[in-house]
């Protein structure tokens, strides 16, 4: 009896613990988390009430524009036409809700406009300031460039007769144009002065002054053959410009001159073999 009540005793506390465990599952069953409502509710209804002012102050600044100031230095810009460009942007807008980049950009697609800038005039006003174009040379028949290089007009009524006239293929105005401005302070250093600077299709370079003397640099080694012509040729140009007709840099070691009467002279081995099929 004594061996049978442990083998049952032993039975007993070899069971099952599944119950227990479940229980403590059970014990740990998630639950949503406390949501304190009332804090959250003050701070949208803050939120809320900021909004509210901020749309009521726009609304109270929005004010309609009466009145718009063009300022600058005007010689082929008309201020009737900045202001004309700006009244035509604000018709329906605001003080606030204006589009100054548009307004700016709107402008600057004026004639002769270079930069403008736009800026609010509280109560009611606008005030813009408006730079022009400055044209540094006329390019082809009726282009014009500005002192960088920029084709600004392709299409210009006036056109300064004082300008040297550039020209090139499409797309090469910004080179033709430093060109010209890297060249033109030695040449007027030595008193003279470019009426035209040339670049053909070919890559080839010809400068023709205002004394009527032509000056033909070729396709290579145009910075060095340059050189060359105001430390030698120069002087000639300056003393005989009713005698010379052209100066040809083209050549390996000088430069020939070609003289009103039709001849040529020389001062040269060889012409350049780069350069010879152009003679």
């Amino acid at each position: 009896m004594k061996l049978l009540g442990m083998e049952l005793g032993l039975d007993l506390g070899l069971a099952n613990p599944k119950p227990r465990n479940r229980r403590r599952k059970e014990g740990q069953r998630w639950q949503w988390p406390q949501i304190d409502w009332r804090r959250y509710s003050f701070a949208l209804s803050g939120l809320a009430g900021v909004l509210a002012f901020v749309a009521l102050l726009v609304i109270a600044l929005d004010q309609p524009i009466t009145s718009v100031s063009v300022q600058g230095r005007f010689q082929r810009v008309s201020p009737m036409d900045v202001e004309q460009a700006v009244r035509e942007r604000v018709r329906k807008a605001g003080l606030v809700t204006v589009d100054l980049a548009g307004l700016q950009a709107s402008i600057k697609r004026l004639p002769w406009v270079d930069q403008a800038s736009v800026a609010r005039v509280w109560p009611r006003g606008l005030e813009v300031r408006v730079v022009e174009q400055v044209a540094a040379a006329r390019w082809g028949t009726n282009g014009l460039l500005n002192a960088r290089g920029e084709l600004f007009l392709a299409e210009s009524r006036f056109m300064p007769p004082e300008l040297p006239r550039l020209s090139g293929p499409a797309g090469t105005e910004g080179m033709v144009a430093q060109r010209y401005l890297a060249i033109q302070g030695r040449l007027v250093e030595g008193g003279l002065r470019i009426a035209a600077l040339r670049l053909d299709a070919r890559g080839a370079w010809e400068i023709d002054l205002d004394n009527g003397v032509s000056i033909r640099l070729g396709r290579r080694q145009v910075d060095e053959r340059f050189e060359r012509f105001v430390a030698a040729a120069l002087a000639l140009v300056v003393q005989r410009a009713a005698d010379v007709a052209y100066v040809d840099m083209r050549y390996t070691n000088g430069f020939a001159v070609g003289w009103r009467g039709g001849t040529r002279v020389a001062s040269a081995a060889a012409i350049d073999p780069d350069d010879a099929a152009e003679l």
